[in-house]
């Protein structure tokens, strides 16, 4: 008995030691990738991180409790004080949509990009009467939803004429995986907190503009040529009036191409603040990287600045004379998420 048991103990033993090794083999490594792979802000994540289950559903064709996106926004009392979700489910909602100041705490969830989009067409001399697009509550989220004014080119683009996709004046606002397409003057980052992540921008003059404090995280940037003009597009047109003022265009990592040579900003302000941090930039972006051709005034507070791009448009070598080429400390504050104080507002950021 004694022999049999020992024997049993034995193969027991073997028998776990070999299914030890099989796991440490082959199930550890997986599991080890698992904790390194990047993480995808979704809208399950977000759903999760703001903690409501009061939903809101948008149908274009008659499945839901509104069929307009601006309806459902009318629903919402004035002092709104808890999160509640506007879901717009896939279709073309052709609308101005306005997100007024008295109703805060609004989690825009679409479909996808791909899917789920507010048209409008407008110009106007006015940028903010123009925009399809406008929220000015503060706390404010979207997610997949592409903002599109579609006023054809030829109208868009004069001195008088602007064609805003949206107009984002909200203090702490975050876009997720959404999508903004105009020609002149996209996207008005006006003023607040801000932090686009996974975005795509499509334009051609101007067409990032405004005085927000924000971070473009992963964001593509796509220009489209106008060949009827002999100065060249913008990309970004950040207008910072003193040195005192907190705002500035910061875009992490994503990349820029498009169609045509355009500048990656012109100063619309004295203390213009634009960076473009660990960027790819393509042919598209000029030599000299930064024009002033707008603004009379000085070049000497202007902060125009790149930190470790890369690709054919990010050689330095002939850069406009008072752009900069930060060090690691230079870029630091900007780069980090406490730049627009992400930690105490966000839900995610990267």
């Amino acid at each position: 008995m004694v022999s049999f048991s020992s024997s049993c103990l034995s193969l027991s033993f073997s028998t776990f030691t070999m299914k030890l090794l099989i796991f440490i083999l082959f199930f550890v490594p997986y599991c080890a990738l698992a904790f390194d792979v990047k993480t995808v802000i979704d809208s399950p994540m977000l759903t999760q991180k703001i903690g409501t289950n009061r939903t809101i559903k948008v149908d274009i064709n008659g499945n839901g409790e509104f069929k307009s996106v601006q309806a459902a926004i009318d629903s919402i009392p004035e002092g709104n004080s808890n999160w509640v979700i506007v879901h717009i489910r896939k279709g073309v909602y052709r609308e101005k949509v306005h997100i007024p100041k008295n109703k805060r705490y609004i989690f825009m969830r679409g479909n996808g990009r791909g899917k789920t989009a507010i048209v409008w067409s407008e110009s106007s001399s006015d940028n903010i009467a123009s925009a399809t697009f406008k929220v000015e509550a503060p706390d404010f989220i979207a997610f997949g939803i592409s903002f599109k004014n579609d006023a054809p080119t030829g109208v868009a683009y004069t001195s008088q004429n602007q064609s805003v996709a949206a107009f984002v004046a909200a203090e702490k606002a975050a876009f997720y995986h959404c999508a903004f397409y105009s020609t002149h003057n996209t996207l008005f980052d006006y003023k607040g907190r801000h932090y686009y992540e996974s975005c795509y921008i499509q334009g051609s003059i101007d067409f990032i503009f405004g005085r927000g404090r924000t971070i473009f995280q992963n964001c593509e940037i796509f220009v489209v040529d106008d060949k009827r003009i002999s100065i060249r597009g913008s990309i970004t047109a950040a207008n910072r009036e003193n040195e005192s003022e907190m705002s500035g265009f910061i875009f992490i990592k994503g990349k820029v191409y498009g169609i045509g040579g355009v500048y990656l900003g012109r100063a619309k302000g004295p203390y213009s603040r634009v960076i473009f941090a660990k960027t790819y930039l393509s042919k598209t972006i000029v030599p000299e990287g930064w024009t002033n051709w707008s603004y009379d005034g000085s070049t000497e507070h202007l902060y125009h600045a790149e930190y470790k791009c890369h690709g054919p448009g990010a050689i330095a070598e002939k850069r406009a004379s008072w752009s900069r080429q930060l060090s690691d400390e230079e870029a630091a504050p900007f780069i980090s998420i406490d730049y627009i104080d992400g930690k105490n507002w966000l839900p995610a950021w990267l």
